[in-house]
């Protein structure tokens, strides 16, 4: 089942319990997927859907980080979106497997005195391989690391 789908489901369910901050997660959930299909003129693959989702988080992340101190309201209410969202979010990549990945890059471009001059070639290979299943600052900041050398 694609996860529009389960979301429209799930969204189903909470409307019937009348969860509704529940069903309005999952309902601006819902519409930004719908919306991108709706552009796109036919169903979206997994790899968009979790596009989809990831921006989501991120926005409501940024959302949530940019309330003021005073609006407790807000930052609930993204705290609770951000739950929700997670529940369909794809596995992130961990830092272990991100060094791994570094590491077999490294290997392939025979760099065995890696120096921060080498990180250009290693992020234009790396990139591809963790693009959507990690973060992209966490993916740059171990990659400095281990080009200090």
């Amino acid at each position: 089942m694609s996860k529009t789908k389960e979301i429209q489901k799930q969204m189903m369910e909470a409307l019937k319990a009348k969860d509704s901050a529940r069903k309005d997660a999952l309902s601006l959930l819902l519409s930004a997927l719908k919306a991108k299909a709706k552009d796109k003129r036919e169903d979206l693959t997994e790899a968009e859907e979790d596009a989809i989702i990831k921006k989501e988080i991120k926005q409501t992340r940024e959302t949530m980080d940019s309330a003021p101190a005073d609006r407790e309201d807000i930052r609930s209410e993204c705290q609770f979106k951000l739950e929700v969202y997670q529940a369909f979010a794809p596995e992130e990549m961990g830092e272990d497997q991100i060094r791994a990945l570094v590491q077999s890059v490294l290997d392939q471009l025979q760099i065995t005195a890696p120096t921060p001059r080498d990180k250009g070639p290693v992020m234009k290979h790396l990139m591809p391989q963790v693009k959507g299943k990690a973060d992209g600052k966490l993916v740059n900041q171990i990659v400095g690391e281990m080009l200090k050398g």
